[in-house]
């Protein structure tokens, strides 16, 4: 029996007359409280499972885990300069001079094996580009989950004078990205938009 018809039956007993309208204004009472009651403890145990598939989630997050292969004798550990950065410094391995408008491949000395469903994005330094004018060619360069060969950083020198890359020197910064994969579908029109077609400097000068 359901909510609705119970309630339907407690009012026609009353309507009727079968049991005194006291006890059963009563009953209604009671059983619309219980039902108040249950439809809070269902709220409480939906919030619980939202805690608790939260802290799973975050447990996932934590224990996701990036493996480095020191593959050259001078190569450190890429590592988060501050708690709460989102790039891990990259570390040369390489003595180079950059001259003016050229650019060159610098050894970072490690391979790595990313986490499932991850990237890992080559970013510049603003250091370098702010006080040296040098700063990451292809950028973001990425780095695929499935390469194991050495992390390489493309520098390019836009200065007017050489620059140095010495052992030991930040030369990039590497960003853990989540990957979304998508299904290619052709198709014959696309989903119309306020925009449209509008591509350069379709938003105004």
């Amino acid at each position: 029996m359901t909510n609705e018809t119970l309630l339907r039956e407690f009012k026609r007993m009353k309507e009727e007359k079968i049991l005194p309208p006291d006890f059963v204004e009563s009953c209604i009472a009671t059983f619309r409280q219980e039902q108040e009651l249950i439809r809070e403890q269902q709220k409480l145990i939906e919030k619980q499972q939202e805690l608790i598939s939260h802290l799973k989630q975050e447990e996932k997050l934590e224990t996701q885990i990036l493996k480095i292969k020191l593959i050259k004798e001078k190569a450190k550990l890429p590592q988060y300069a501050h708690q709460g950065d989102a790039g891990l410094d990259l570390f040369s391995t390489s003595e180079v001079v950059i001259k003016p408008g050229e650019s060159s491949l610098i050894s970072t000395g490690i391979s790595i094996e990313l986490p499932p469903k991850t990237e890992a994005q080559i970013r510049p330094r603003s250091g370098l580009a702010l006080k040296h004018q040098v700063t990451v060619l292809n950028t973001p360069g990425t780095i695929d989950q499935g390469y194991r060969g050495e992390i390489g950083v493309i520098l390019i020198n836009h200065s007017k004078s050489p620059f140095k890359v010495e052992i030991g020197m930040k030369v990039a910064q590497m960003v853990i990205k989540p990957v979304l994969s998508v299904q290619v579908k052709s198709v014959e029109e696309l989903g119309e938009t306020d925009r449209g077609v509008g591509g350069f400097g379709s938003t105004g000068k």
